[in-house]
């Protein structure tokens, strides 16, 4: 392994963002596709093993370990990165190529770090990148998500932080590996990374900011993330109880709230974390298989639900709108984008010979054999619910409902169908050949056939159930031009309260301050204080002149005995306080 090859893929992209203001025209575009190509073959190039480390302030920090976990990940990082970008050839924006390319950089920094320091650099690196993503739409809107989506990611990186400080405290190391040791700090950990996992009730900064980003800033911001979380706790709390409950609360939340939605990225965001709730729920359950799913799952749904954005985007680009009450029959001029988000859409159910089917199942199984029926249930519930919302809820009022005389056509910029066609065949691809996909999985475990008469048997009968109850629900599932609320509501009106209140009530008080200081009690106060403790102790001492003048030069020149001083004072203020009591 040569020395060039152990610089770690994050610079290649963090470093590389420099410069992209300074290439013109259509380089500049095929240089941003370059970059996540490069990381991707020197992620295939890196041997296992700690690289590279920096000594900085009396710690190692391991800037590139290397394994098959953080291998996956890569791999499918730069990966996406690379299509995304295809599918983003047409823009001509700076500052959204150069926050794209930071913010990967940044996944990328996480999933190679190896302590707890590096981690949390690159996770702060990611939250700031990321919200730039968010502002770029410029509008009053985008500009209002990225600053609540900023507030909550700087929140939940601070309680990361408070627990990486105790947790080096107390033990001493800053490795990050599992935490065996379920102590107050590991839980303080652990709430940091759900935060940005979108776990509830932290889990609406999603749903809100998601689809108030760019076109192609949605469809970035949707892989990274909350995988990020993903892959910090596999690697960090396989087999922590409480994660099969969050996952669980994730999966069938993001459900509802999808069957809710009017706009369709809202909807795709929500499943977003209904679909984070499965692997969290794998990682809960914390066997080889499970943990497997867990990865395989996340390779999968980077994939499925970029092609879903992509889908989406599209039609937002050629017609500039989002609400399923406004769109509808678009089948007719963009055939194209419809057929490609349409198989999107059954990958994410999980429909035979679509990769979602050859890595959800994965999870499935394992909660079976460890017996765990509530969550099989559960998330065989969730299966089912997928499909009505992103199966056939997102394609059917996109492009086969009520056709509101919308005529745009496909998008002129082809790559974006390019784009578009690349993921479709990688969905279909791992759905029929998952055998890659599986050599890439981290934990040893007894070979998975994914293909068996029962198991696609049952898979199908799941989902003619959930198509027949969407058809025989339809009415109830038509949407009217409305908004859910969700627990952002907490911070958009309480927040604003709390601001109102703090500005007024400490406004008011400094007001009050400055008048009382300008009409002359600054003055009374300093004489009451200084001249009260003399007054007391002159008043209960005898009357003998001598020893009044020298204990008065005393306390004015500041040499009385420091006890006698500090014991009069506190009663000279305790007497003041007792009179001033209403």
């Amino acid at each position: 392994m040569t020395a060039s090859l152990l610089f770690p893929p994050a610079f290649i992209l963090i470093l590389g963002a420099l410069l992209v203001p300074l290439i013109p025209g259509k380089a500049k575009n095929i240089y941003v596709i370059a970059l996540p190509a490069l990381a991707f073959w020197m992620i295939s190039q890196l041997p296992h093993g700690e690289l590279l480390s920096v000594h900085f302030f009396g710690h190692d920090l391991s800037l590139l370990r290397v394994d098959k976990l953080s291998k996956i990940f890569g791999y499918v990082f730069t990966l996406n990165a690379t299509i995304v970008c295809i599918y983003a050839f047409y823009l001509k924006d700076s500052q959204q190529h150069m926050s794209a390319l930071g913010y990967i950089g940044g996944a990328l920094g996480v999933v190679f770090s190896g302590d707890l320091i590096t981690l949390y650099f690159f996770w702060e690196w990611m939250a700031v990148c990321s919200t730039f993503l968010i502002l770029a739409r410029r509008t009053p809107k985008a500009y209002g998500a990225g600053y609540r989506y900023v507030m909550l990611h700087l929140f939940g990186g601070l309680v990361l932080l408070a627990g990486i400080v105790l947790h080096i405290n107390g033990t001493g190391s800053i490795g990050f590996d599992a935490f065996t040791d379920r102590t107050l700090a590991s839980y303080l950990i652990l709430a940091g990374i759900l935060v940005n996992a979108a776990a509830p009730p932290f889990h609406a900064w999603l749903s809100d900011a998601y689809p108030e980003a760019t076109v192609t800033g949605g469809l970035i911001l949707s892989a990274y993330t909350t995988k990020t979380s993903v892959y910090t706790l596999i690697r960090g709390y396989a087999g922590y109880e409480i994660l099969i409950v969050v996952g669980c609360v994730m999966a069938l939340y993001g459900i509802i709230y999808a069957l809710l939605e009017n706009d369709m990225r809202r909807i795709l965001a929500y499943s977003i974390i209904n679909q984070v709730g499965f692997m969290i729920c794998g990682i809960g359950i914390g066997t080889a298989m499970s943990l497997n799913g867990a990865a395989a799952h996340a390779f999968c749904h980077i994939i499925y639900k970029s092609l879903l954005w992509m889908s989406a985007g599209s039609v937002l680009y050629m017609t500039g709108k989002s609400k399923c009450t406004e769109l509808g029959g678009l089948y007719k001029t963009m055939p194209w984008t419809m057929i490609f988000g349409t198989i999107g859409a059954l990958a994410i159910s999980s429909v035979p010979f679509t990769s979602g089917y050859t890595s959800k199942p994965l999870i499935i199984e394992a909660a079976v054999n460890q017996h765990l029926v509530w969550p099989w249930l559960i998330l065989e519930i969730a299966s089912a619910g997928v499909f009505l919302h992103a199966g056939i809820k997102f394609p059917y009022f996109v492009f086969f409902n009520q056709d509101r005389g919308l005529r745009p056509g496909e998008p002129p910029h082809k790559t974006m169908l390019w784009a578009m066609g690349i993921m479709a065949f990688l969905c279909i691809f791992l759905g029929c050949y998952p055998a890659p996909l599986y050599a890439l999985l981290p934990f040893e475990m007894e070979p998975h056939v994914p293909y068996t008469l029962s198991g696609v048997i049952k898979q199908f009968q799941l989902l003619m159930l959930s198509a027949l109850a969407f058809f025989v629900f339809l009415k109830l599932l038509k949407r009217t031009d409305t908004i859910a609320i969700d627990t952002d509501i907490i911070w958009r009106k309480g927040g604003r309260w709390f601001y109102i209140c703090m500005d007024k009530g400490l406004n008011f008080v400094n007001y009050a301050f400055n008048e009382l200081m300008h009409k002359g009690a600054a003055t009374g106060l300093g004489r009451y204080f200084s001249e009260g403790p003399l007054n007391m102790t002159l008043a209960v001492l005898p009357a003998d002149e001598a020893k009044r003048e020298q204990i008065t030069r005393y306390f004015r020149a500041g040499i009385s005995p420091i006890g006698l001083s500090v014991a009069v004072a506190a009663l000279y203020l305790f007497g003041f306080i007792i009179l001033t009591l209403p």
